[in-house]
């Protein structure tokens, strides 16, 4: 479900998107994406605690995601500016 919150694909559907790749999508992932897969791995399990359906937690994870990678790629967008 992480996968789908981020990637929007599982594992399954990117091995067969990729079968000249070996490894995982993850293995591809950006150090963003990496960041941003940690922090909702967390919140996955608080959501799960507080007894949110899948649906939900995905719906929530994906608008984390977005969120983040938003921030996190505009903070690298600019200090590629500054180098």
């Amino acid at each position: 479900m992480l996968n789908v919150a981020l990637f929007g694909q599982t594992a399954k559907q990117w091995r067969a998107a990729n079968p000249k790749l070996e490894g995982n999508m993850r293995e591809y992932a950006t150090i963003e994406q990496l960041l941003v897969l940690a922090n909702i791995e967390g919140m996955n399990a608080e959501l799960i605690h507080m007894g949110l359906s899948q649906g939900d937690r995905l719906k929530r994870l994906n608008e984390i995601a977005i969120r983040q990678m938003q921030v996190l790629t505009s903070v690298s967008a600019v200090k590629q500016l500054k180098e």
